[in-house]
């Protein structure tokens, strides 16, 4: 099984068509079997997005969320994307969340692709601000798919450290406590955007490792530098980093085979679509796992 988590930085890269079509050429070529993805876009004034691209879309349960009223609009990322690989003779199943008012302009949301049929996709408030308008809010998305029975997938983007009104640690305990007893029936993931750079010690990374989660990156047998900013990016200028980072993961709770741990979308394995790299693990079991 691969799987695939990668902040797009949608609508807000330059030459975003271009990107976006590259995107889908990639991924029509390597066929991750899930696709964690997050600053997942779409303009919050467009029109409502047409019946026929909303094929293989799931809504997700929203729970104790705030945005449950907000529509899927025309040149939403991810449908768009959906669009494309279904063009390239890839049927993706999808789904979307909206999460916040990015950049004042901007729906900002979660999304997971999924080669097998969704059986379930709900939405977790990790943040204690749950205001629509508020950039600090967070959230989860994690679903269930057919064929991985007792397995859990959930994408997020994490906020920071030492933020001191909505900071990683809380967050992170309220994943936790949302996926305790799933992880007793089998396994959970969770990908994406951690906004944690592995070598700053005592905070998020070494906070999620101490609680017994798994680095994919680490328990790979085969993997490459594993650098997934590049370069200054939006929230870091100010930070006193922001080029050569890691803060980007996939997360299991289980020792499982991870054959390789692959930086992708870097301008060598892929080309660069957003200001984040990708990362995407090939995964050797268990059987109940793989395809």
């Amino acid at each position: 099984m691969k799987i695939l988590t990668l902040n797009t930085h949608s609508l807000a890269e330059e030459e975003q068509e271009r990107k976006l079509l590259w995107t889908a050429q990639w991924i029509a070529r390597e066929k991750p079997d899930i696709l964690g993805l997050q600053e997942v876009n779409q303009g919050a004034s467009e029109g409502l997005l047409p019946e026929h691209m909303r094929r293989g879309f799931w809504v997700p349960e929203a729970g104790e969320t705030c945005q449950e009223k907000i529509a899927l609009r025309c040149g939403n990322y991810a449908a768009r994307l959906a669009e494309l690989l279904r063009e390239y003779g890839c049927r993706y199943f999808w789904t979307w969340l909206p999460v916040k008012l990015g950049y004042g302009k901007y729906d900002e949301g979660l999304a997971f692709f999924s080669l097998r049929p969704i059986e379930r996709a709900v939405g977790l408030p990790l943040s204690r601000i749950q205001d629509y308008s508020n950039w600090k809010t967070r959230q989860a998305l994690g679903i269930q798919v057919q064929g991985i029975p007792n397995v859990w997938f959930y994408t997020v983007h994490m906020g920071w450290w030492e933020d001191e009104e909505e900071p990683f640690k809380a967050q992170w305990d309220r994943l936790e406590a949302y996926v305790r007893e799933r992880q007793k029936a089998g396994n959970v993931w969770v990908m994406g955007d951690f906004n944690s750079p592995c070598h700053i010690p005592d905070q998020g990374y070494a906070y999620v490792r101490d609680h017994g989660w798994r680095d994919t990156y680490l328990l790979a047998d085969v993997r490459d530098d594993g650098l997934t900013v590049q370069e200054a990016i939006d929230g870091w200028r100010n930070r006193g980093s922001g080029e050569g980072m890691r803060i980007d993961y996939i997360w299991c709770r289980e020792d499982l085979p991870v054959l390789t741990s692959r930086t992708v979308f870097n301008g060598t394995d892929g080309p660069r679509v957003s200001d984040h790299c990708g990362v995407m693990i090939q995964n050797g079991g268990p059987a109940s796992e793989r395809k």
